[in-house]
């Protein structure tokens, strides 16, 4: 994972100081928020479409045991085989074991979040085996030995060049030779190795958008036909999926599928979507002999009954990030975590730990923007202020920023006395910063004056403004 330095504060640091990547992340600002609105404002249903999913996820939710049996009962009915990983140990084992079984040689896989969350690329490398990511961005993140910075785009940090470069270096060996920057020709690089190892792929791996627990099927959605080709031509479908992404009936997956293409890609809808169910019967012309379907718990069960179950709701489109003007500043690689942005900071910690999160949780301005565009209306900033104070009881915050945050806290509660220690300090600084044209340096304000000077307060402080335009009213 390219994700150096100790913590977020010196990754961002570094991030920020990266033309390359700013350049690149800036793209999603005009681009994909832009396509975004559009998709949105030509469907009049849009916000109640939201209050629907929201509702459907939370039924689901309450009733969760009862849809992942049934979706289980569903796939077994139809000749495939249902598996329960506690953690990430536990799904790498029983995929690993299916593998051997199988008496796989290389896997194909198309785009998972769950199978990088768990580490199963580095499992299934460790026992032999040749694994291929089929999916164009990730196929390059995994040439160039990085993680993917966004969960729907996950080459959004590289140029093209960057890539020309990379095939160049690893295409040699399939017959191109010369180094090409044109896109369509760097794709169709991508299409003919490719084509190679979907056909000699003993096992094929893939996600799950969601799982149907009315029919026991798998959906997936992509826009360039590796799903369908991971899943078809091997003799083994393995899908990974997080327990939380199962749904009632087709009509509710309907639902979401008019979610989600909006709210990730600005789009009526994706290119492909692909309903798998079983292993293949007779009379079928194509796909696996064999169909596994590993449910992953690793944290999820502990945020059922607590105040982060609406986390569970996500749909993993990546609207939060877009819009997210912490995310847009320093990119993916900078949370050092497979789940980056708003959402990222929630989920890490549960799928971790508050250990292991470190700063994720405070990589937030609480500005509120990806809770407005969430399609299942997930409480991000709420659940962020909550793990926040979470990390405060369990002593997590030391140092300097514990005594800062002490001595705010107690002042706080004092309202006259904050009152009047903050008018008198808007007053100081206003007249010294003022004469200077604000502040190059100023104690305990690095974080701001390292790339920008501190504008001088001007004119009252915010409650005495409130207090005199209150007494106009």
């Amino acid at each position: 994972m390219q994700a150096e330095g100790k913590n977020f504060s010196s990754r961002a640091s570094k991030a920020l100081a990266d033309a390359g990547l700013q350049q690149q992340v800036s793209k999603l600002k005009t681009g994909f928020v832009a396509a975004r609105a559009r998709a949105v404002a030509a469907l009049p249903e849009y916000e109640a479409m939201r209050e629907a999913g929201a509702a459907i996820k939370d039924h689901t939710l309450e009733n969760l045991d009862f849809y992942l049996e049934r979706f289980e009962r569903e796939v077994v009915k139809r000749g495939g085989h249902v598996h329960w990983a506690a953690d990430a140990d536990d799904a790498c084992r029983i995929v690993r074991e299916i593998c051997a079984r199988a008496g796989a040689r290389s896997v194909t896989k198309g785009k998972s979040m769950v199978s990088e969350e768990i580490g199963l690329n580095a499992a299934l490398e460790a026992d032999g085996l040749e694994v291929v990511e089929t999916d164009a961005g990730e196929y390059i993140v995994q040439l160039a030995k990085e993680a993917p910075s966004h969960i729907v785009m996950p080459t959004v940090h590289k140029t093209t060049e960057d890539i020309a470069d990379l095939f160049f270096e690893h295409h040699g060996r399939h017959g191109f030779s010369e180094r090409v920057t044109d896109a369509a020709a760097l794709i169709a690089q991508v299409r003919s190795v490719m084509r190679e190892k979907y056909f000699s792929a003993d096992v094929g791996i893939t996600g799950a958008n969601f799982l149907v627990a009315e029919t026991g099927s798998n959906i997936i959605v992509t826009n360039e036909g590796n799903g369908d080709l991971t899943c078809t031509l091997a003799r083994v479908h393995i899908v990974t999926a997080g327990i939380e992404k199962v749904v009632p009936t087709l009509n509710d997956a309907a639902l979401f599928l008019r979610l989600l293409a909006r709210s990730a890609l600005g789009i009526e809808t994706t290119s492909y979507t692909t309903l798998s169910t079983g292993p293949r019967r007779r009379g079928d012309v194509d796909g696996p002999e064999e169909y596994h379907v590993v449910l992953v718990d690793n944290g999820r069960t502990k945020m059922l009954s607590g105040a982060f179950r609406p986390m569970l709701r996500c749909i993993r489109c990546g609207a939060c990030m877009n819009h997210c003007p912490v995310y847009l500043a320093v990119g993916g690689h900078a949370y050092a975590s497979v789940y980056p942005g708003p959402m990222g900071a929630v989920l890490t910690p549960m799928i971790t730990s508050h250990e292991a999160a470190g700063e994720l949780p405070h990589a937030c301005t609480l500005n509120g923007r990806c809770q407005q565009v969430c399609p299942v209306k997930i409480p991000l900033p709420d659940l962020l202020r909550r793990l926040r104070h979470d990390q405060w009881e369990a002593g997590f915050i030391k140092g300097k920023s514990r005594w800062g945050l002490g001595i705010w806290s107690w002042l706080a509660t004092r309202p006259s006395l904050y009152r009047l220690v903050t008018r008198f300090g808007a007053g100081v600084l206003g007249v010294l910063g003022r004469s200077r044209g604000g502040f190059r340096r100023l104690p305990l304000a690095g974080g701001w004056t390292a790339g920008r000077n501190l504008p001088a307060p001007q004119g009252t402080t915010f409650h005495a403004a409130w207090a005199k335009g209150k007494k106009r009213l």
